[in-house]
């Protein structure tokens, strides 16, 4: 009997456990306020005629259409007659323009907006009452002024080997 003990002690002993055990909470909170902005683009000026069953003129030359004139950037089309070519049939005529922005003459002045069509503006933001605490268990984020940002984290990471 003592025999047969003998083995199965070593498989009653206790083994040790090697394991790597690794563990990181980080935590991080940002405030951010925005500044101001301001993004202008200038549009240019389009000019399309179209027509059939119709004769044009500019008024000294038939069939023709004015180039029109460029002042500061800017293009004005001429004067542009349209006469049907059969009175009483069918005929479509179509003309189109956007007038586009003006050179400007000079820089822009820091603070002030280019007079142009397509702008877009954000207004400075205003910290008020922004604020972010972190705790071991919690986040508490506090809003401030507009244009302002609050993010907060906990990351909690256990890594076993």
């Amino acid at each position: 009997m003592k025999r047969l003990l003998i083995p199965f002690a070593f498989f009653l002993a206790a083994s040790p456990c090697y394991a790597d055990l690794h563990h990181t909470i980080s935590k991080s909170t940002s405030l951010t306020v925005g500044a101001a902005a301001t993004h202008a683009k200038r549009i240019g000026t389009s000019f399309s005629i179209s027509g059939s069953g119709v004769d044009t003129t500019d008024g000294t030359t038939a069939n023709t259409v004015s180039a029109g004139t460029v002042t500061s950037g800017v293009y004005t089309p001429g004067a542009i007659a349209a006469t049907q070519d059969v009175p009483g049939a069918a005929f479509s005529f179509s003309a189109s323009l956007t007038t586009g922005d003006t050179l400007p003459t000079s820089a822009v002045t820091t603070g002030t907006t280019p007079n142009f069509s397509d702008i877009v503006t954000t207004a400075g933001g205003t910290a008020g009452s922004l604020a972010g605490t972190i705790t071991d268990t919690a986040i508490t984020l506090t809003a401030g002024g507009h244009n302002t940002t609050a993010v907060g984290q906990i990351i909690n990471e256990i890594v076993v080997k």
